[in-house]
């Protein structure tokens, strides 16, 4: 590849400008790289990445259950702020209702170590847990869906705009990535298929 000029594509560098700082409020690694589970909403894991647009960046939070490696919630919006990661959480837990404690695992990115995001979780019983700083294997699910959507969708695009960005990422998540995309994890079952497929042995026990 180097000698014919080629590159590989990775996704996209940390963007420039983008620095850490102490976090607010950090939570112990309860999840500990336990990535199976065996139910769902046992344990939930969140992250946020950007997207290339003409009319600057487009950034998304979404939120996974890590017993399907369904995408249970997403949220798109112009700022990386807590706003962005509370509305994702928002719409997790209403779609989802969870009726026990849920672990919900997240980088100690500022967003998440904010106090609103703390009081969010204790509100709804949700438990909180944090990578180690630095260690992006520690959050290896969320890190391996945004791979999948880079590389399977976007790949080398620059949106013209933010709200194109928006129906193409909402067309991958839940027109194909939920209802049809396989998994080695999900015994090769798309996240939807995986999920009702559990209750069904649930009702048949």
């Amino acid at each position: 590849m180097k000698q014919e000029g080629l590159r590989s594509q990775t996704g996209y560098h940390r963007r420039p400008g983008h620095y850490s700082s102490r976090p607010a409020v950090v939570a112990p690694n309860h999840l500990q790289r336990q990535f199976t589970v065996n139910e769902p909403n046992k344990a939930w894991v969140t992250d946020i990445t950007y997207i290339r647009t003409h009319e600057e960046w487009l950034y998304l939070a979404v939120m996974l259950d890590l017993l399907s490696r369904q995408v249970i919630s997403w949220w798109m919006q112009s700022r990386i702020d807590r706003e962005l990661v509370l509305n994702a959480l928002l719409m997790a837990v209403w779609r989802r209702q969870p009726k026990h404690e849920v672990l919900v695992h997240s980088d100690e990115g500022s967003q998440f170590s904010s106090y609103n995001w703390q009081d969010f979780l204790k509100a709804h019983r949700l438990v909180p847990s944090m990578s180690r700083r630095g260690n992006c294997h520690d959050n290896a699910v969320a890190e391996s869906f945004f791979q999948l959507l880079k590389r399977e969708r976007i790949k080398r695009k620059i949106y013209h705009d933010r709200e194109e960005a928006r129906r193409d990422i909402f067309d991958y998540i839940e027109m194909f990535y939920n209802p049809k995309r396989r998994h080695g994890s999900a015994n090769g079952l798309s996240p939807v298929e995986f999920e009702k497929q559990y209750f069904q042995r649930l009702k048949s026990v």
